[in-house]
C-alpha cells in the first residue's frame, strides 16, 4: 500500500500540469452538467414496508386525482376581536382570496372555500382556505409564490390577521453566512498551524475543488436520481470537513519529510505513503459508515448517505493525486519565508550538511530560536502516562453524565410547528390549533379498502362507527369514496398534539380496532399521515439499528485490524466512539429539545429531535471518529514497529500528531458549526450534533481516553494472535517498506518534523 501510492505521489508530483489540468477539467464538466440541470425537487419521503407508506401508496392507486405529491396551503383567516369570520365584511374578503387564488395561476389544481368545505371554526372567529397544487412545492414558479403571497396581503388590509400555512412557501434550504465563517477559522487555522500562507491555502483549495465536484454532481443528477433539496448541503457538510482534513495531513508529512533532508519529489511520495495510506483507511471507514445507511431501507437517507459518500471518495482521491501536483508547484513557498530565509543563511555558512545536521540536533535552532521544552503534545502524552488512570475515569464520567439527556430522547418529524416563530407557516399552525383544536394540524389519514367486502358502503359507515368511539378523537369526517366505490378516506382528529403520547396511542387504537373488524367486514383498515408516518419510521429506526451497528462497525473493526495488525486497539476505537455519539446525542436533546442553551445556538423552538437524527449521527460520527483514531494511531504503531517501546510509541504519536490532530478536529468543528445557520432545522440539528460529537471524540476520547487505555495495556495493545496474523493482509500502512524503494533518499529516519510543522521533534528509529 504504501509503496504503491508513494510512487503515485511521485507520478503526480513530476506530471503536476496533467493532473492539474484533469481535475479542473472534472470541475468544469460537473459544474456544466450541474448548471444545465433541472433544480432539484423536494425530498420524497417514503418508508418501504411499513404501513403508513402502504396506505399512502394506495391512496395513489384508487384516488388517481388526488395528486398527493403536490403542494398544498392553508390561508387561515382570523376575525378582529369582538367579530366573526361570518360578518358581511370579513366573509366578502374571505371570497374574494378564493376567487384570487383560483385565478392567480395555471398551476393551482383546487381551491376550497371555507364556508362549503365546513372550515370554518366552532367560535366563528378562524377559518382557512384549502388550496392543492398540481406541482411539488419545489417545482412551484416563483409568480404563484408571489401570488399566493399577495392574496394573503390584500386580505389583511380589512383587518383581518391572515397567515399561510403548507408546504407551497417552502423554498430549497439555506445555510447563511454560517458556512463562510467557518471556511474562514479554518483559513486561520491552517495559518497558524503551518506558518506559511501557500501551506494554508493548499487544503482550502483542495477542499473547495472537490466539493464542488462532489455537490456540482449532486446537483446535476438531483432530478434524474430523486435527490433530496438537502442531500447537496449535507454533502457538502461531511466533503468540506473531510477534505481539508485529508489535504492538511498529507501537506503536513510533506513539510515534515522536507525538513530531514529529503528531495521534493521523494518528500510527496513519501508522503503520500504514510499519510496518504492512512487517508485512503479513514477514508474507507467513512464511506463504509455512510454506505451502510442503505441497511435502513429509508431511500431519503440511503440517497444522502451514497451522496456524501461520493463527496468524501472524491476527496481522498485529491489528496492523494491532486495535493502531489500542488505541492510540485507550491516549490520552497510550502514552509513559512522565515524558515526559506534561514535555510538559505545556513546552508551559505555551513553547506547543506551542516545545516540538515544542526537541524536533526536542535530543531528549535534551525528556526532561529533557543531550545525550547519539549512540545505540548509530548507533554500531554506524558501527563497521561502518570496518571492513566484518572484520565480515563475523568474522560467516562464526563461523557457520561453528558449522555444523560439521550435517556429522554423523544423522536418526531419536522412539521410547520418546529419552525421559528416569526414565520407565517408557524403563525398559521398556532392559529389552527387555537381555532380548531391541537390535533388539527396532524390529522390522520384513515384509509378503509372495502374491495374484498360484499357490501363496501356498508363496511365502510360500520367501520366508521366503530372508529368514532375510540377515545383520545375530536372528530371523525365523512368518508371520501373513490370512483369505483370501494375505498373509502376517513380524516380522523385528534384531540392532542400531534407529537404527543396520546395521538400515537390512537393511532395504534386504530389500527387494533381495524385488525378486529376486517374478518367481520372484509375491510382493511390503514393509518398514514404525519403522525402514523413518524410512529412508523422511529419503529424503522429502531429496528435497524442494531444490524446498522453490527454491519458499519463490524466492517471497520477488520478494516482497523488490518491496519493496526492489532485486536485491542480497534475495539478501543469502537468503544470510544459509542461514547463520543451518546454523548452528542446527549447535547442534542438538551439544546434542541430541552432548550438549553437554545437560543445561542439559534433555536427558536424546541420540540421532538429528528426522526433520523440518531442513526445518521451514527453513521457519520463512526467514520469521523475512525479518522482520528487513524492519523494518531498510525504514528504510534509507526514507531512501534520501527523498534519504540509501546508506552514511547504513545509519546511519539502525540509528539507528532497532536498539534495536527488538534488542528483537524477545529477546522471540522469550524465547518460543522457554520451550518447550525441553517434555515432548515433538520441540517441545523445535523451541523450542531457534528460539531459536539467531533470535539468529543477528538479531545475526550483520542487525546485523553487512547492514550490513557494504551498505556494501561502496554504491550498488550499491540498483540495479534499469530493465527490471525498470517490470515490478515500486510498493508504496510506505517510505510515500512519505502526504506527499500529504489527512489528513496538514503537517509535515516522516516518521519521528524519541526516545531512549526507537527510540534514535533526527530523520533529515534531502532
Amino acid at each position: 500500500m504504501a509503496t504503491f501510492l508513494s510512487r503515485l505521489g511521485r507520478l503526480a508530483f513530476r506530471r503536476r500540469g496533467i493532473v492539474v489540468l484533469l481535475w479542473v477539467a472534472l470541475l468544469a464538466i460537473a459544474g456544466a452538467g450541474a448548471a444545465s440541470a433541472p433544480p432539484a425537487a423536494s425530498t420524497s419521503f417514503s418508508i418501504p414496508g411499513t404501513e403508513a407508506q402502504k396506505a399512502f401508496d394506495l391512496l395513489d392507486q384508487r384516488f388517481p386525482g388526488a395528486n398527493a405529491d403536490g403542494a398544498t396551503a392553508r390561508v387561515v383567516f382570523d376575525a378582529p376581536k369582538g367579530e366573526k369570520i361570518t360578518d358581511p365584511a370579513n366573509k366578502a374578503a374571505v371570497q374574494d382570496a378564493v376567487a384570487a387564488l383560483k385565478s392567480g395561476s395555471d398551476e393551482v389544481a383546487r381551491v376550497i372555500d371555507p364556508f362549503t368545505g365546513k372550515a370554518v371554526s366552532k367560535d366563528g372567529e378562524t377559518a382557512y382556505i384549502s388550496v392543492n397544487y398540481k406541482v411539488s412545492s419545489m417545482e412551484l414558479s416563483d409568480d404563484t409564490r408571489d401570488a399566493l403571497e399577495k392574496t394573503g396581503e390584500q386580505a389583511r388590509d380589512g383587518g383581518m390577521t391572515v397567515e399561510i400555512g403548507g408546504d407551497a412557501l417552502s423554498t430549497i434550504p439555506t445555510t447563511g453566512a454560517g458556512e463562510v465563517i467557518g471556511v474562514v477559522v479554518a483559513a486561520v487555522v491552517l495559518v497558524v498551524t503551518f506558518g506559511s500562507l501557500v501551506a494554508a491555502g493548499l487544503p482550502l483549495l483542495t477542499a473547495l475543488i472537490g466539493v464542488g465536484i462532489g455537490v456540482s454532481t449532486i446537483t446535476a443528477l438531483a432530478s434524474v436520481m430523486d435527490l433530496g433539496s438537502t442531500t447537496s448541503i449535507l454533502a457538502m457538510m461531511i466533503g468540506l470537513a473531510v477534505g481539508i482534513d485529508y489535504a492538511l495531513f498529507v501537506v503536513s508529512r510533506y513539510r515534515a519529510e522536507l525538513h530531514e533532508g529529503r528531495a521534493r519529489e521523494e518528500a510527496a511520495g513519501r508522503a503520500v505513503g504514510t499519510a496518504g495510506s492512512a487517508v485512503v483507511f479513514a477514508g474507507l471507514t467513512v464511506i463504509i459508515a455512510l454506505v451502510g445507511l442503505a441497511v435502513v431501507n429509508i431511500p431519503m437517507l440511503t440517497k444522502m448517505g451514497v451522496a456524501a459518500a461520493g463527496t468524501v471518495a472524491i476527496a481522498v482521491l485529491v489528496a492523494l493525486t491532486l495535493i502531489p501536483a500542488l505541492l510540485g508547484f507550491a516549490g520552497s513557498r510550502i514552509v513559512g519565508r522565515k524558515a526559506r530565509k534561514q535555510a538559505r543563511e545556513q546552508a551559505g555558512e555551513a553547506g547543506v550538511q551542516a545545516a540538515q545536521t544542526a537541524q536533526a540536533a536542535d530543531p528549535g535552532e534551525q528556526a532561529g530560536k533557543p531550545p525550547a521544552r519539549e512540545p505540548a503534545g509530548t507533554r500531554w502524552a506524558r501527563f497521561v502516562q502518570r496518571r492513566p488512570v484518572a484520565v480515563l475515569l475523568a474522560g467516562v464520567v464526563g461523557l457520561g453524565v453528558i449522555a444523560l439527556p439521550a435517556t429522554s430522547l423523544e423522536l418526531g418529524l419536522p412539521d410547520d410547528g418546529s419552525k421559528p416563530t416569526d414565520t407565517t407557516q408557524r403563525k398559521a399552525y398556532d392559529l389552527l390549533s387555537d381555532g380548531f383544536g391541537p390535533g388539527f394540524n396532524g390529522p390522520l389519514m384513515t384509509v378503509i379498502d372495502a374491495r374484498g367486502s360484499d357490501d363496501p358502503k356498508a363496511a365502510v359507515d360500520h367501520t366508521v362507527r366503530e372508529l368514532s368511539r375510540l377515545d383520545g378523537i375530536a372528530g371523525v369526517a365523512e368518508p371520501q369514496f373513490n370512483k369505483a366505490g370501494d375505498t373509502a378516506m376517513v380524516t380522523v382528529v385528534p384531540d392532542s398534539h400531534p407529537s404527543s403520547t396520546q395521538t400515537q396511542d390512537l393511532v395504534h387504537d386504530i389500527r387494533d380496532t381495524g385488525a378486529e373488524l376486517s374478518p367481520k367486514t372484509g375491510a382493511d383498515v390503514l393509518v398514514t399521515g404525519s403522525t402514523a408516518m413518524n410512529i412508523d419510521v422511529s419503529q424503522k429506526l429502531n429496528d435497524a439499528l442494531l444490524p446498522y451497528l453490527a454491519l458499519v462497525v463490524g466492517l471497520a473493526f477488520l478494516l482497523l485490524m488490518v491496519v493496526f495488525r492489532s485486536v485491542l486497539v480497534p475495539l478501543k476505537a469502537a468503544l470510544g466512539f459509542l461514547l463520543s455519539v451518546v454523548a452528542a446525542l446527549g447535547a442534542v436533546v438538551a439544546v434542541f429539545q430541552w432548550g438549553w442553551l437554545g437560543g445561542l445556538f439559534g433555536v427558536e423552538q424546541t420540540g421532538p429531535v429528528m426522526s433520523m437524527m440518531p442513526i445518521f449521527m451514527v453513521g457519520v460520527v463512526f467514520g469521523l471518529a475512525m479518522d482520528y483514531e487513524v492519523f494518531l494511531v498510525t504514528r504510534m504503531r509507526e514507531a512501534y514497529a520501527h523498534g519504540e517501546s509501546a508506552r514511547e510509541a504513545v509519546v511519539t504519536g502525540f509528539r507528532h500528531g497532536a498539534r495536527v490532530v488538534t488542528a483537524a478536529a477545529v477546522i471540522m468543528i469550524a465547518v460543522f458549526s457554520g451550518f447550525i445557520g441553517s434555515s432548515d432545522s433538520m441540517v441545523k440539528m445535523i451541523g450542531f450534533g457534528l460539531a459536539v460529537a467531533v470535539f468529543f471524540d477528538a479531545f475526550v476520547v483520542r487525546m485523553a481516553l487512547v492514550p490513557a487505555v494504551l498505556n494501561l495495556l502496554d504491550r498488550r495493545a499491540w498483540w495479534l494472535p499469530r493465527w490471525l496474523a498470517r490470515v490478515l493482509p500486510t498493508v504496510d500502512v506505517e510505510g515500512e517498506k519505502l526504506r527499500d524503494d529504489p527512489g528513496a533518499a538514503a537517509l535515516p529516519g522516516q518521519g521528524g518534523a519541526s516545531p512549526r510543522d507537527e510540534e514535533a521533534e526527530p523520533a529515534t528509529r531502532r
